[in-house]
């Protein structure tokens, strides 16, 4: 039969104090991150690991920008549509700038911005 190993206690940097092992629920996440925290002076760091794991399980479910716009019509045979506020303000478009247009099926199309290389 195995001997439990004793928990390790580690030191608070502010006060001294032992700090306590916490498992933390994060909105989104089914993981839990690691916390150690001081019950004295309220100082608390997370496990580096376990916080990383959190990060990536959260930006794993990250969902890209998806707005319903309409397309008008300009002038003849030609449509266009507008950039909503929050495109133009996430991609920092400016009027002027060049994209590349293409379409690779019947249901895509792909802009590329082309910004200049700083």
């Amino acid at each position: 039969m195995r001997q439990k190993k004793p928990e390790r206690f580690l030191a608070c940097p502010k006060c001294g104090s032992n700090l306590k092992k916490t498992e933390v629920n994060v909105e989104g996440a089914e993981q839990k991150a690691t916390s150690y925290q001081c019950v004295k002076c309220d100082y608390f760091e997370f496990e580096e690991k376990s916080a990383a794991n959190v990060v990536k399980e959260l930006k794993a479910k990250e969902t890209p920008l998806k707005i319903k716009q309409k397309i008008i019509k300009l002038s003849q045979d030609r449509l266009g549509m507008y950039f909503n506020k929050n495109i133009v303000d996430s991609l920092a478009l400016k009027a002027g700038e060049e994209v590349y247009v293409s379409v690779p099926d019947k249901s895509h199309i792909i802009l590329k911005i082309n910004k200049p290389a700083i």
